[in-house]
């Protein structure tokens, strides 16, 4: 089976569908794929491109490569008839119709540009807690900065060496000398980050409107219970808060809600 490929690409040239093959282990769940995102050798490229399925067929008149990997599925059908339609009547990619149905930070050449993650080496126990005390107690065992390093691993679990440096008063010698004597050892591992973790944030009360915030609040509000549906444009010098007069309208019951 083959896939009908748009290659997320703002260049006019590549405007159009690539067919690739579909690897066997997809064929008996081809019709499932259209929409999802995939990564595919694409000319001479030595990377693989990002692209996605917007259509299956039997077979196709040109040599075709196979795709690389498929990924998950983001889009469905209409949303792809959707995007065409954009990029018809707007005279623009696919492409970049399909890319505004995405959630953020779904695509691979956004991901580059995102925050990278970030590892470290952490120093952990190769030995049971056991066995070292066993080694301490009877001698073998005698250098103060090597069991209080040891000792410090074991009541605070994996550590980075600087930490080791500064709350055991150990060196970075010490912790080589017990990785070299199998007592410890240096693993890789990922750091999570917390963007959050250094605020203090903390809740806000309701903002109340001013006089002139209310009044332009009450007549969209009032043009959209008579669905009218008619623009406004909001005048205010920079500061004033005019993104403050956000509001949603529930169409059921035309309920008021201001955020």
């Amino acid at each position: 089976m083959i896939a009908e490929v748009i290659i997320q690409s703002n260049v006019k040239n590549l405007n159009k569908t690539f067919d690739y093959k579909i690897p066997e282990e997809y064929e008996n769940k081809v019709l499932e794929l259209i929409g999802a995102r995939v990564l595919v050798p694409f000319g001479r490229m030595k990377s693989l491109e990002e692209g996605f399925i917007v259509n299956i067929k039997e077979n196709t008149e040109y040599e075709v490569k196979e795709i690389a990997r498929i990924e998950e599925k983001y889009l469905d059908e209409s949303r792809i008839e959707l995007a065409k339609w954009m990029a018809r009547r707007y005279f623009c990619n696919i492409a970049d119709c399909l890319k505004l149905m995405l959630p953020p930070g779904t695509t691979s050449k956004v991901n580059t540009n995102r925050v990278k993650e970030k590892n470290a080496n952490f120093i952990t126990l190769k030995k049971d807690e056991d066995e070292i005390e066993f080694d301490i107690e009877n001698g073998k065992l005698k250098s103060e900065k090597q069991i209080r390093t040891l000792r410090f691993i074991m009541q605070n679990g994996d550590s980075l060496v600087s930490d080791i440096e500064m709350f055991a008063d150990s060196s970075r010698a010490v912790v080589n000398t017990l990785c070299k004597n199998g007592y410890l050892e240096m693993i890789e591992k990922k750091i999570e980050r917390d963007p959050f973790e250094d605020k203090d944030i903390e809740r806000t009360q309701k903002l109340q409107l001013t006089d002139e915030q209310q009044k332009a609040f009450d007549t969209i509000c009032d043009s959209m219970d008579d669905m009218l549906f008619s623009e406004f444009l909001l005048f205010g010098v920079t500061g004033s808060r005019k993104d403050r007069s956000v509001f949603t309208i529930n169409r059921k019951d035309t309920k008021r809600t201001q955020i």
